[in-house]
């Protein structure tokens, strides 16, 4: 059975998200909120977690999974950016959006798009995902919470706890955190392209 956490979605208590981020570097699956829908999340070298998230999602090995960075700082570990997209990227984020960009070395290939050799990254504005990734110090293996066949994601922490009680091992509920996922925008070509409209703002980007 999955533990449920009560989280305060403006003053996380710091027992709590100690207590998350000690079962995720133990090998945990959980889900949490951020600021566009809920997220199953796991750490970042967690074959176990990555195989459970495809199970659960019905995801093939063309999906691309997001890393969800703190700062500019991690995420700059994870992809290669050059000076017009690092720009770019920086006047939109934290915020709504997922940004696909070619990995580095830092990346496990599991994670990797098979020919693109691209991961999603993300900073997120949601306080509790930021106190997630204060407290673990590192990206958090991300993938938005929506199940096989239907068309949005769960938005109640209790529903969660009981759809997914057998297949996560934790869910954190801050509320409702909206139905409507990340935008998504791909730099691995020559110009960006939107993969898919969601909270951030496309016009940006085209």
């Amino acid at each position: 059975m999955a533990r449920y956490y009560d989280v305060h979605p403006k003053n996380p208590q710091q027992r709590t998200i100690s207590g998350v981020v000690e079962s995720i570097r133990s090998g945990a699956l959980v889900a949490y909120p951020t600021d566009s829908c809920y997220a199953l999340g796991c750490q970042l070298g967690n074959r176990d977690g990555i195989g459970r998230i495809r199970a659960i999602r019905d995801l093939d090995e063309r999906h691309h999974f997001t890393l969800v960075c703190r700062d500019f700082a991690q995420l700059g570990q994870l992809v290669q950016i050059d000076k017009d997209v690092f720009r770019a990227i920086k006047a939109a984020t934290p915020g709504g959006y997922t940004f696909i960009l070619p990995a580095t070395k830092e990346v496990p290939r599991q994670l990797l798009h098979p020919k693109k050799k691209t991961v999603g990254v993300r900073i997120p504005d949601h306080v509790v995902t930021q106190a997630l990734l204060a407290e673990l110090g590192e990206p958090l293996l991300s993938s938005t919470l929506l199940l096989p066949g239907e068309e949005e994601p769960l938005t109640q922490g209790w529903e969660i706890k009981e759809r997914l009680d057998h297949v996560v091992d934790a869910v954190l509920d801050s509320g409702d955190c909206g139905t409507e996922p990340t935008t998504v925008v791909d730099f691995s070509g020559d110009e960006p392209e939107i993969v898919r409209r969601g909270t951030g703002d496309p016009e940006r980007f085209e």
